[in-house]
């Protein structure tokens, strides 16, 4: 089912207005024939870990000061985004779990959410069967519609980093809020796992968050391509 796809797994880019902001992304693709059914959450043991392990290098003061949550702090400033009052997503997940509160939305999600708390690098998971390769990141020239995940739909303005499919789906504003049209449903078996990168992380850990993800969902029985591209 993922293998031709694993074959020509090149299938996203970043445009070179995108790349002069730093952009760029490590991803891969996973699939299962049949989502499971689960009478226990899964992942119980692996969020433990997670706060415990959180909450040893990190508290609610210290946690911005940390080269990657800075990082994403920096480029929000940059694309003119207050990170103060929203937050890069990865940093938002940390301080829940900090707070005894990581969020358990559906395993295949929260595999997502469980290595974006890891590495601090935000993760975006795209149900494949809903959008057309090959994928871009690009700048936005005005006018395209983006439909958010709990929000309403909006016009977007110029200047803002996107992730478009050949449709001209906006399935992705970089790097905070996904579409509710390529969203993950309990329904989806065919995923695109992107890792959002920007300057000052290293490349090697944008690709650990992309893997991580993977080799979660595969412990709860899904398939992935065992590589992570870079673009």
């Amino acid at each position: 089912m993922g293998l031709d796809l694993c074959e020509n797994l090149r299938i996203l880019t970043v445009d070179e207005e995108a790349k002069k902001l730093g952009i760029f992304v490590a991803y891969t693709y996973a699939w299962t024939s049949e989502r499971r059914r689960f009478d226990q959450y899964p992942f119980e043991e692996e969020v433990k870990k997670l706060v415990e392990y959180l909450k040893s290098r990190y508290t609610l003061e210290t946690l911005k000061n940390d080269p990657v949550a800075r990082a994403y702090r920096d480029f929000f400033w940059r694309i003119g985004i207050d990170p103060t009052k929203t937050r890069p997503s990865s940093e938002a997940l940390v301080r829940r779990a900090l707070k005894d509160s990581f969020p358990r939305i559906d395993p295949v999600v929260d595999a997502g959410n469980i290595a974006s708390a890891y590495t601090l690098v935000p993760i975006g998971m795209y149900d494949m069967d809903r959008a057309k390769p090959p994928l871009k990141i690009m700048i936005s020239r005005g006018g395209e519609v983006f439909k958010p995940i709990g929000g309403k739909e909006i016009v977007l303005e110029r200047s803002i980093p996107i992730l478009v499919d050949s449709n001209g789906t906006v399935m992705h504003i970089y790097p905070h809020r996904d579409s509710v049209e390529t969203m993950v449903r309990d329904t989806t078996t065919q995923i695109l796992i992107v890792a959002a990168g920007v300057p000052n992380v290293d490349t090697n850990l944008v690709k650990k968050a992309a893997q991580l993800t993977a080799e979660l969902l595969e412990s709860i029985g899904w398939n992935w391509c065992k590589r992570v591209e870079v673009a």
